[in-house]
């Protein structure tokens, strides 16, 4: 992250405070940068889920309007 920057700079311009920072190299420290990206995979996952979900419903809706002759 620093660079070769102080802590207080690095901080600075990724605009968080030095306390996250080393909160999250706490949590965070250890992870290689494989382990570090699957963390997100997840929430990814629960997007495309809430995206598939909206569509699905949105058909149905559509489907049910067709039915009852709205459309």
């Amino acid at each position: 992250m620093a660079n070769g920057k102080a802590t207080d700079q690095a901080c600075w311009e990724a605009g968080i405070v030095k306390q996250t920072y080393y909160r999250w190299r706490k949590e965070y420290g250890g992870l290689k940068v494989d382990q570090a990206k699957r963390l997100n995979e997840p929430e990814q996952e629960s997007q495309k889920s809430k995206r598939l979900v909206a569509e699905l419903s949105q058909g149905k809706q559509v489907l049910e309007d067709l039915a009852r002759g709205n459309l």
